[in-house]
This record gives C-alpha cells, structure tokens and sequence, in this order.
C-alpha cells in the first residue's frame, strides 16, 4: 500500500519502542503456523504463500484465505487477518445500562476448531449470532495492525450488545429513545401542524381532551442502520483504544481496516483505507468499497486545512496546483484546485503559494504532507511530518465506508463469491481479472471440496505476486508482479443463504 514515504518518518512514528508490545507478532491464529513456520513464512525471497490447509472448519462457511509476505518492503508482514463468529447477548441490566467491558456475553471463537456453524441453538432466544471477517494492513510497523485484528471484534460486540433485543424485534422500527416503546410501522400516529395547534384545534396543546401526540415528524431508522451505526462507533472506539494504549504498549504505525460481518440475513462490508472488497455474483463483480487515497479525499483533507490552517505548520499549503510552484511565477496566473472545486481555475500566484502542497503526487505515489498514502485507518497517532512537530493525525480518520448487501434477496450458487484482499493483490489486478479467474477456477473443482475456496484463494495470490524472474517478480504478460503484501479471503455465499 501507499503507506509511508520512504525516509521520511521513520524515527518520528513511534515513540514507544523501549514498551512492552501489546499483542506479539504472529501470523492469523486461524492458520494454525508453529513458530517455525511463522519464521518460514518471512522468506522475502522464496515467498511461500500460505494457506489454510490442516483443517477447514478453522474458518465457517468454509472461507477460503491465502496471504504471502511482500518482497523486502519490511521485515514482517504487515498484514493482518481475522476471523470469528460470536454469539451476540445482551447485556446484564439491560439496553440502558452503562457499558461493561467485562459483561460475560457468550462468545464462541472459530479457532481453533469453533467453526461456529452450530450456534442456533440458543441465538433465537436471548441472542444473535454473529461472523466477522477482518483484514488490517499495516504500515511503519504491525503493531497497530496486530492490536486492531485482536481487539476490533470486541468493539463491535458491545456496540451491539445494547441493541440485540431491538435487531431481533424485526417487526417493529427501533425506538427513538431506549426504553421507549417503539412504534409499528403499520399503524400512523397523527402529527399535528403548527397552523393546527396554534387554531386551538382538537388536540393542540393544553386542549383537555388530547392524548399525549408527538407534535413532530419523526425520522424512521429502519435496523439495518443501528448496525452501521455500532460499526461506525466500534472503530472510533478501537482508534481511541489504541491513542490510549500507546502510551503503556509499544503499540507501531497505524493500519487500514476491511471487516465483512454477517448479521441477520444481511453482509455488512466496513472499509477505512485502500484494501478492497467485490461480491462475484454469477460472474457479475459488485464492488462492496471504495478506496480512500490523498486523491479521493481531497476535498475532505482541503476543506480541513482551510477551516484549521494551524494544522499546517505554516509549511504546507491547502491548495492544489498541477505541479510545485516555482518563485519566479509569483505573479504569473496558474491553475489551481481549492476545497470547493472539482474543475480547475485561474489565480495569481503568491507567496503562500511556494509552499508544499497538502497532497502531492499522482496515484500510488499521492502523499498526505509528503508522509503517508492513505487517509483512513487506525492508529498513527505519533506520526508527525519528517524532522519536524507537524502531527498528521488529524488528517487521518478512522471512519469506515459501510455498505450493505441483502444475502436473502439472492440465490446463490457454489461459485458465487465476496473477495476481501489487501491492496497488494488490487495493485497488480482489476476487479474483471479477480472475476475471471475466480469464476475460472472455481468450476473446475468438486463442488463438494471444502478445500474450493482455500485453492482460488491461493490462485489469486499466486497471480498477483507472480514468479520470480531476472527482472523480478512477473505476471501475466511479463507485467510487473506485487512486490507488497498480499491477503486474500475468498467467501462462498451461498452458506448465507443456509444460514437465513
């Protein structure tokens, strides 16, 4: 991924090397490596690529997964993955009960062998089954990546314990106010004008006979949006964790975040970064994210340092140009971009000017105050602007994109798949050439393999890094292979459908 410009922030990132580390480094515990072939695995020549390959049932819906390490970038995989199901409960005292991080919710990992499939036991009574799938990819270090794929999944629990009763209770809309009851959608509670209640009509207010009538529209929050909303909050929650912690933990760089949760007949896709997920349906690719870059969040980052210039240092300049201006055009007219524009215009050059674009560079190459590549994520709180006391943090935001895909209005078949993959395998791939070679491969093996998905898995990181030539890694057509690391999960969602 983009991630840190080379030599430019590397001693300022983390101050906290001399701490204990939060979590130690690993490979997914869903892999099941011994330390030796978690040692192994970090050849950055051979690059072996790693699969799922000693049990199936580590991971539920057989979800198939690959990764391998990148080819020199840094000295571990800075990748990070997860995967659980977790059983939903509410807590003790309540949905108006304060928080406890400590509630004995019931939880039923899928590792190593709680493949989670048999949880309906007791989910229709007192909770809801939950699967979570989650890729982290790290820079200027793994730790924050590492903290994120062990901890995230138990901010988004508890972001939904206060509200399980409310999601199971489809029938009715949730209400405004916890404790309130909610109203049914089928019957309309009359809402009196303002012309009405000032005519003194029938109940208008203070008129004897009216019963208590809400006086004013009322949005309706369908479910659907109470479970973003838990996911929105749990990744705050999991950023401010890891601003804490690192001051007590060795907690390094910071991480972009993809999770996949399966709730109630419905995927809920949550992407903070660059990594990318894409549903195959009968050889259609759906895009389930969008990727956030210096480039795509211009206009965000812009209006930020125009609203809070400070910010800058007064060594950067919020406006955009084609390129670094020069002091011998002062005076001259040049394009530029501001906050508020998507075109280009015209302005008079000043000396404001001659300072470092905002963002800089095209593409992979766009940089966020010549430091970092990406926009959204976790972590990063120490990360300053090389050789200097400018915190790029507040650039940074930890808010996902969350989009929704509704499994139960679909059939789907053996070969229909959710691709969720780091931006090692998307650098080198387009979306069409993941679908074809998915829907390629996939027909080609027993459908009754529970091996399938693990072997496309596996292909496509294969394809992306490529082989190991005179000229280095190559792919198809002697194009240049992935040199970053690359992580794969291939989803077959057709268990969905089983699990409605």
């Amino acid at each position: 991924m983009g991630g840190i410009m080379a030599g430019s922030a590397g001693a300022e990132h983390g101050s906290g090397a001399d701490l204990p580390l939060r979590f130690p480094y690993g490979r997914p515990e869903f892999l099941g490596l011994s330390p030796d072939e978690v040692e192994c695995s970090a050849d950055h020549i051979a690059r072996p690529i790693l699969i799922l390959n000693k049990d199936t049932r580590r991971l539920p819906w057989t979800t198939g997964y690959a990764e391998v390490i990148n080819a020199g970038k840094s000295t571990h995989n800075e990748d990070q993955a997860s995967c659980e199901v977790l059983f939903v409960k509410k807590k003790p005292g309540g949905a108006n009960s304060t928080p406890n991080k400590n509630s004995s919710s019931k939880r039923r990992s899928s590792l190593p062998n709680g493949e989670g499939l048999q949880l309906k036991d007791s989910s229709d009574t007192d909770g809801i089954n939950l699967h979570y799938w989650s890729l982290f990819d790290g820079h200027a270090g793994s730790g924050a990546a590492v903290v994120a794929s062990k901890l995230l999944q138990h901010h988004i629990l508890e972001q939904l314990q206060e509200i399980v009763d409310i999601l199971k209770n489809t029938a009715v809309l949730p209400p405004t106010c916890l404790g309130e009851e909610p109203d049914n959608p089928s019957t309309n509670s009359r809402t009196l004008t303002r012309a009405a209640s000032l005519r003194g009509g029938v109940g208008a207010p203070g008129s004897p006979s009216t019963p208590p009538t809400r006086f004013f529209t009322e949005k309706k929050i369908p479910h659907e949006c109470l479970v973003i909303g838990a996911i929105e909050s749990a990744f705050k929650e999991m950023d401010l964790q890891i601003e804490r912690e690192r001051t007590v933990y060795n907690i390094s760089g910071g991480c972009t975040a993809l999770v996949v949760i399966y709730l109630l007949g419905k995927l809920y896709v949550a992407n903070a970064g660059d990594s990318r997920a894409i549903i195959i349906r009968s050889g259609e690719v759906i895009p389930m994210s969008s990727e956030f870059t210096p480039e795509t969040e211009r206009q965000r980052l812009q209006y930020l340092a125009y609203m809070q210039p400070h910010l800058l240092g007064n060594e950067f300049t919020h406006l955009e140009f084609p390129r670094r201006v020069q002091r011998k055009e002062v005076g001259k007219r040049m394009l530029y971009r501001d906050f508020n524009m998507t075109g280009w215009a015209y302005k008079t050059i000043e000396e404001d000017d001659l300072k470092f674009p905002l963002i800089y560079g095209e593409g992979k190459k766009a940089r966020v105050m010549a430091t970092i590549g990406v926009t959204r994520g976790l972590g990063d709180h120490d990360l300053k602007v090389h050789d200097s006391n400018i915190y790029i943090k507040p650039f940074l935001s930890s808010s996902p994109e969350v989009r929704v895909y509704d499994l139960l209005q679909y059939e789907h078949g053996p070969d229909d798949v959710l691709i969720l993959a780091t931006d090692g395998l998307w650098d080198v791939l387009l979306n069409e050439e993941v679908a074809e070679a998915v829907t390629n491969f996939l027909p080609n093996c027993d459908p009754d393999d529970p091996h399938r998905y693990t072997l496309a898995a596996q292909d496509l990181v294969m394809r992306a890094r490529g082989v190991l030539k005179d000229r280095g890694w190559r792919i198809s057509n002697d194009r240049l292979g992935s040199g970053d690391d690359i992580s794969v999960y291939v989803i077959p969602l057709m268990h969905g459908n089983k699990q409605s």
